[in-house]
């Protein structure tokens, strides 16, 4: 199962680092992931990939939360398939 991760918040050290280690830990590949800073804003999407291993999507979407409320970012995790339906022109 494949996810769209979204990060948006002001700029800082280690957020890239904290995000992707996070994702390690629960088994979670980043397949794809583009980011910049906008007007000192950071923005960062990621495609990642649940594995079989993988905590379930509506866990990890509670834990990412948190761990955003914890960096002062926003992180919003969306299957695939919903992030396409809503962009479909």
């Amino acid at each position: 199962m494949n996810a769209i991760i979204t990060v948006v918040g002001t700029d800082q050290v280690g957020i890239i680092a904290k995000v992707s280690g996070f994702l390690a830990e629960r088994d979670i590949n980043i397949a794809d992931i583009s980011q910049t800073i906008l007007s000192g804003n950071f923005v960062m999407m990621m495609m990642v990939e649940f594995s079989p291993s993988s905590k379930p999507l509506e866990e990890v979407k509670k834990e990412a939360a948190s761990l955003g409320e914890s960096l002062d970012v926003s992180i919003s995790i969306m299957h695939e398939k919903v992030f396409s339906a809503m962009h479909r022109i």
